[in-house]
């Protein structure tokens, strides 16, 4: 018995590693609120999102199937929670049934636990096959169609018939009828447990047959410990090959269980995910994965999800289209909305690439071999080294991570030295792994690096600018255009220190001179 909810023909690997880059991706992208919002408070789903957002899929057909099964738990969400509900109680009450660690090493306690379990599974699958009964046609993705046939096929009223008589059986309530043969030394051999006889004597027959012995017998004293003792063994040899038996149907039960939930689990946190954005009045898409090969990136109404549910307001989307793009430069205005589109970018990649919807209209792009991010940081505490030195201690693990048909989402990077030697730095980096097949998108501040590959008329290159109306104001959207020599830095002194001040050489750089805007959030502002 396979879920097979998360992949077409095998489990979800739970022990499959994380990417080396969790740490950074999970900072600069502020995972964390995704997988929050996911989880609602529960750890476990907390874990499975995040080990699913990670675990990125590179064939589009294996996402479109995700896909699929995520269209079929937003149509019928409470369905897919009873079925979640339904895993997550049989593995709960099986934690409940506890016989101690040492008595389960002998075969009788061994079976007792194992009978005592399957009652209780042998429940959570009658419930598992009334659901397919009653909702299997309201399902369409292959992934529950193929789950709801595997039920009602291996689970048919026969079956489980035929189960519940066998676990009424080994309760033993007429006693274990155990055979054997006689071994060298008159030693017992061959033990077998035993049908018992008569089980199917009606009332009458029971009472006609009531004290008689069918056989020669022998009675133990009351204080005969080490008869007990021997009898115990004798039982236990009879029924070692029946209680392992059980035992390992037992575990085949709750692996089946245990991989049922841990699949769900993905699923209901999307369905967490898209309540939470659809009271906000926030739009979902479900993106289209280009063909392998194929540079593509077209999206509309593209927005950070994470900013999203943390703000009361509405979030300003972006549309861009840059297929066969393999450089997209941000440069523009201070607070126009750079990095949070940077960001929006990076988290729509991973959830496509996980078989989610994203948070935008409309959104296609290529599968990539990984996500990787280099945002800038604050000033090291432990003055061990300078920011420029770590900046580019983190560029080089990058570097070293990357394969072609990787994305690089660069923020401010090198900006920690001054605007000639960052744009030197820069410019050899994105030339290096542009010439290496990777996709590079930079947000900067530094003109002579943007303005650099600008007059390059690259035809694999998109230019982005952030948009400020003539007032000061920022419509936080992102437009074509030519590289700016300032970030309007004036505009962000004047809005914290009033129309009376005046305006620095810092600020007008745009460099260190972020304030909160209007509609963002405080975050935003310290970037």
């Amino acid at each position: 018995m396979k879920a097979f909810l998360m992949h077409k023909d095998r489990d979800f690997d739970l022990q499959r590693e994380l990417p080396t880059n969790e740490g950074a991706l999970t900072q600069d992208l502020e995972l964390n609120t995704l997988f929050a919002a996911m989880a609602r408070g529960d750890e476990f789903l907390f874990e499975m999102a995040k080990r699913a957002v990670l675990s990125s899929l590179d064939d589009p057909e294996a996402i479109v199937y995700r896909q699929q099964v995520v269209r079929d738990c937003l149509e019928q969400p409470s369905i897919v929670r009873e079925i979640y509900d339904v895993a997550v109680e049989a593995l709960e009450a099986e934690k409940k049934i506890f016989f101690g660690s040492f008595s389960l090493h002998y075969p009788n306690a061994i079976l007792h636990r194992a009978v005592a379990v399957l009652e209780l599974l042998v429940g959570a699958l009658k419930r598992l096959r009334q659901i397919a009964d009653e909702h299997a046609r309201e399902f369409q993705s292959e992934g529950f169609t193929e789950l709801f046939e595997m039920i009602t096929g291996e689970l048919g009223d026969e079956y489980l018939h035929t189960v519940e008589d066998h676990l009424r059986e080994l309760g033993f309530r007429r006693g274990v009828l155990i055979s054997a043969e006689l071994g060298k030394g008159n030693k017992g051999t061959n033990y077998l447990l035993r049908r018992p006889i008569n089980t199917k004597l009606g009332w009458r027959e029971r009472i006609a047959s009531f004290g008689r012995s069918s056989g020669y017998s022998f009675q133990i004293a009351d204080r005969d410990e080490a008869g007990a003792r021997a009898l115990s063994q004798l039982r236990d040899r009879g029924i070692n090959l029946v209680a392992n038996a059980a035992a390992q149907s037992t575990d085949h039960i709750l692996s089946f269980f245990s991989m049922l939930r841990a699949e769900l689990a993905f699923y209901a946190g999307c369905l967490n995910l898209h309540e939470q954005l659809a009271e906000k009045g926030e739009p979902t898409c479900f993106p289209i994965p280009s063909a392998p090969g194929k540079l593509a990136l077209a999206v509309e109404g593209l927005y950070d999800a994470c900013l999203a549910l943390e703000l009361q307001e509405t979030v300003v989307g972006n549309d861009v289209s840059a297929d066969e793009k393999v450089l997209v430069m941000i440069t523009g205005a201070n607070q126009g909305g750079k990095s949070t589109f940077l960001r929006g970018l990076g988290l729509a990649q991973l959830m496509m690439q996980c078989g989610m919807f994203v948070a935008a209209e409309s959104f296609r792009a290529n599968p990539c071999d990984g996500v990787f991010t280099h945002f800038k940081r604050e000033e090291d505490v432990t003055m061990k080294s300078g920011k420029l030195d770590e900046e580019l201690s983190r560029m080089s693990d990058i570097v070293n991570e990357l394969t072609p048909n990787c994305i690089l989402l660069c923020n401010e990077s090198f900006a920690a030295t001054n605007e000639r030697e960052g744009s030197e730095i820069a410019r050899q980096i994105i030339r290096a792994l542009l010439d290496s097949g990777i996709k590079v998108f930079f947000v900067t501040h530094m003109f002579d690096l943007a303005h650099g590959f600008y007059v390059q008329r690259m035809d694999a290159a998109l230019f982005l600018r952030a948009e400020r109306e003539p007032d000061g104001r920022r419509t936080f959207r992102l437009v074509e255009g030519e590289p700016l020599p300032t970030s309007y830095g004036e505009d962000v002194y004047r809005r914290v220190f009033g129309p009376a001040g005046q305006a620095t050489p810092a600020a007008t750089s745009g460099v260190g001179m972020d304030a909160p805007a209007a509609g963002e959030s405080r975050r935003d502002a310290v970037r």
